[in-house]
């Protein structure tokens, strides 16, 4: 063998050595873990915080015995609730920060949400304020439209709560229902008001 071949063979050798430094790999992985671990820590600090920064918030209404028969269901998903007019200040105290499948149910007494693996809730009729379609709601942005959005007042808060649909379809005939249900609710305010 001449010594160029010798040479470039001890070359190979080392810059094979090299790359075969299991300890700066290991070093450079169980950072890069501890570096994730941080990170998820101070988003789950964040979020303990932003609840308790709700925490003015009041218990979730839960639905009464012998609800009227539905004008209204569906299943699908809800994505979660916002300050009313603000999409992105997502509300995560009472478990209304998680998402979850949802069978929603509109009746003349309210809403009632029912969703396996977290907090059901029920919105009195009287506490409805309306609904739209829109496209997006605090960490989902779906098509225009893709999304239901129920605007109800609990305690002194307006909330925007965004639901989706298996069959988008529906959508608007939720709309259509809930203000239908809410301008009921306001005349018959109205009326007793006047009285």
């Amino acid at each position: 063998m001449t010594p160029a071949v010798i040479q470039l063979a001890a070359e190979a050798e080392r810059r094979s050595a090299e790359v075969t430094d299991w300890g700066a790999r290991i070093a450079w992985v169980v950072g890069l873990l501890i570096f994730i671990a941080f990170v998820y820590w101070l988003m789950r600090q964040g979020w303990k915080w932003r609840g308790a920064l709700q925490n003015d918030l009041p218990e979730l209404p839960a639905a009464p015995d012998g609800l009227p028969e539905h004008r209204l269901a569906l299943t699908g998903r809800y994505h979660g609730s916002t300050t009313a007019g603000q999409w992105l200040d997502r509300i995560v105290a009472h478990g209304l920060g998680v998402r979850s499948r949802v069978e929603l149910t509109l009746t003349d007494a309210g809403l009632d949400v029912v969703r396996p693996g977290a907090t059901d809730f029920f919105v009195p009729a009287a506490r409805l304020r309306g609904a739209r379609l829109d496209k997006g709601i605090a960490g989902k942005v779906l098509t225009e439209g893709g999304l239901l959005v129920v605007t109800w007042a609990h305690g002194d808060k307006l909330i925007d709560s965004g639901f989706r649909s298996d069959r988008a379809a529906e959508h608007a005939a939720w709309v259509e229902a809930i203000s239908t249900l809410t301008t009921q609710n306001s005349s018959i305010t109205t009326e007793g008001a006047e009285r």
